[in-house]
């Protein structure tokens, strides 16, 4: 392949700081591999601040007092993590600019502090509200820390996924600003009454007249009807958060979900202002519990923000006005029902985040130094791990309850779990990895499948460099040759050109007798749509065997290997390129949406030559 089909540009700067990097990256998550591959070990993450709100730093493991129902545990592993000081985030190198068509998953920034969540609930939150937010979120990204590593995910009926995991502010501004979020049948003001007519019991009340019967029946009709779409909002954002929290269970280390949310419809109680109280009950508590349960095992901390900001009572609207409250007992009735599910709804957000270690915002307009304060918080933190001493997983909920000899400090940790045998969830997770990755029986799946995942943080343990080019020619029937597709995944198909350069000071090398240097590397594309689905993979081992002047040379220039991958022409879709070295399972990841890359000069078919079956270097 000509090299000018891949710009060498920044190598040097990769190879460079691949190792500073790696070695970074070893030390902040060195112990997690070791904690999650220890089953019956459990993690707590612990924020403690002062009476000023301030983090605390350099407490050490004696500090500590840890209790599981009421009996002290040991603390196995301790491990404080500090956010860099903006001095510190000043000095990271800019990067390069890639020519077009070439990126890479080196990154100036450590990559082994927490992550972000921005989940933008427009299935909850009113159409004028979710305008707030996004203007919040803007002037939040302006002065957010660099090297912040954020990822946005909207939902309305469903959860989608609307940026990947990046450190990047203009990527981040482009989620936000995105119409796909705001695209949703839910969105028509269904929360919280902007621009909703009155309901129909109400209009037929004001005409006098009419038989008490009429009106209470209609009130009892509107009450069960606002009560099944209660029910279903319900339904749907417990679903959304369970399918969050698995996609997080993959990604090691504490995550930090700032939720923004109109409303928080989980708790329901009766009403007793129509005939049948109960009709509108809608029990949620053991799906409440089932959510709550996946994300603290997940080591997610959720922050929910009430999207609404400072509220007002809506009897004192002047639209309320006149005839509605003439009498005195309905503006009361109305203002008591307001602060009972004001109330409600606060206290849902309070649970949600006390049961996960996350803090809970309301009754402010500030919602970017919310999520300032969201990520500040969750980037200040110690991890503590133990093995319980109850060694009978019965199911059972299990109180943490953790305590420092200081005083006058207050600590922010989740609460508790539920002590499910360990040894099923592994059995699981390692069977579902397996039939997701495609990975091979004789390697562990595990690093590959949150290296994999669409949308996820960028693993940078390996560095390395794509050139991703269309092909030119009319579009295909067939894909490409080695590659696996779902079935009934149907075509036209267009066909793209992978070039990888890798950082060998990243790769474990044997030396031979003979003095040649042997690598095993496999090297991974998976295809995935706008929805997250996986269509469409390729996965090719490349044994190297370079001669010592071969391996000086790729010092200099990289590791090389290319494979094609087939893409539907139809929808939008999304490269997910991986580098796994098979003898130290370290791996290196990038995203690349195609629509960055279709329109770009396509190679000639002649150059388009079969995938690549061996490392090699230039």
């Amino acid at each position: 392949m000509p090299r000018s089909l891949l710009p060498l540009l920044c190598l040097a700067l990769i190879s460079a700081s691949s190792s500073a990097q790696s070695t970074a990256s070893q030390q902040g998550t060195s112990a997690v591999p070791t904690i999650r591959a220890k089953a019956q070990l459990v993690i707590v993450d612990v924020v403690v601040k002062d009476s000023h709100q301030n983090p605390i730093h350099t407490l050490k493991p004696a500090d500590f007092t840890l209790l599981e129902s009421n009996l002290p545990q040991q603390i196995k592993y301790f491990e404080e993590h500090t956010a860099l000081s903006p001095a510190e985030t000043a000095q990271f190198p800019p990067l390069p600019k890639m020519p077009p068509g070439v990126f890479t998953n080196y990154t100036p920034a450590p990559d082994n502090g927490p992550i972000n969540i921005l989940l933008l609930d427009t299935l909850n939150t009113p159409m004028t509200d979710q305008a707030f937010v996004r203007d919040q979120l803007r002037k939040y990204l302006k002065s957010a820390p660099p090297g912040t590593r954020i990822a946005i995910f909207g939902l309305t009926t469903r959860l989608l996924l609307l940026q990947g995991f990046t450190s990047d502010p203009e990527l981040l501004k482009t989620a936000v600003d995105r119409k796909k979020a705001q695209a949703s049948p839910l969105l028509d003001d269904a929360v919280g009454g902007g621009g909703v007519p009155p309901p129909l019991s109400e209009t037929v009340a004001n005409m006098g007249n009419l038989g008490a019967d009429l009106v209470a029946n209609l009130q009892q009709f509107e009450a069960e009807q606002q009560s099944f779409q209660l029910q279903l909002r319900a339904r749907y954002t417990l679903d959304a958060m369970n399918q969050l929290a698995r996609y997080l269970s993959g990604i090691p280390g504490r995550k930090n979900l700032i939720w923004f949310s109109g409303s928080f419809p989980i708790s329901i109680l009766p009403d007793g202002d129509i005939q049948n109280p109960f009709a509108v009950v809608a029990r949620s508590e053991d799906e409440f519990r089932e959510t709550t349960n996946l994300l603290t095992s997940s080591q997610v901390a959720v922050y929910p923000v009430d999207a609404r900001g400072l509220m007002t009572a809506p009897m004192y609207d002047a639209s309320n006005s006149g005839a509605k409250y003439r009498d005195p007992r309905a503006f009361a009735k109305d203002q008591t029902k307001f602060f009972q599910q004001t109330a409600e709804e606060h206290a849902t957000m309070q649970q949600m985040a006390q049961d996960t270690g996350g803090h809970a915002f309301y009754n402010t307009n500030g919602l970017s130094h919310a999520v300032a304060e969201a990520i500040s918080e969750g980037s200040n933190y110690y991890t503590l791990a133990y093995t319980p001493t109850n060694t009978k997983w019965n199911g059972a909920y299990r109180k943490i309850q953790i305590k420092l000899r200081q005083p006058n400090l207050t600590l922010t940790y989740r609460r508790g779990y539920f002590a499910d045998n360990p040894e099923e969830h592994l059995k699981h997770s390692t069977s579902s990895a397996a039939t997701s990755a495609g990975t091979s029986a004789d390697k562990p799946p595990d690093s590959i499948r949150p290296a994999m995942m669409h949308g996820a943080p960028t693993p940078t343990q390996i560095i390395f460099k794509a050139s991703v080019l269309p092909i030119g020619g009319p579009p295909e029937d067939k894909l490409a040759p080695g590659n696996s597709a779902v079935p009934n995944l149907k075509g036209p198909y267009r066909r793209y050109n992978v070039s990888y350069a890798a950082s060998p000071h990243d790769v474990t090398f044997s030396i031979q007798p003979n003095g040649a240097y042997q690598t095993s590397l496999q090297f991974l594309i998976f295809v995935y749509n706008q929805d997250g689905e996986l269509l469409n993979t390729i996965g090719n081992t490349a044994r190297g065997n370079l001669s010592p002047e071969a391996y000086a040379a790729s010092l200099r220039t990289g590791l090389h290997f290319q494979q094609q991958i087939s893409v539907p022409v139809k929808g939008e879709s999304f490269l997910r390129i991986g580098v796994h070295d098979l003898s130290s399972d370290r791996i290196g990841a990038l995203e690349v949406p195609v629509v960055s890359v279709k329109n770009l000069a396509p190679l000639p078919l002649p150059a388009a030559t079969a995938n690549t079956p061996a490392v090699t270097s230039r």
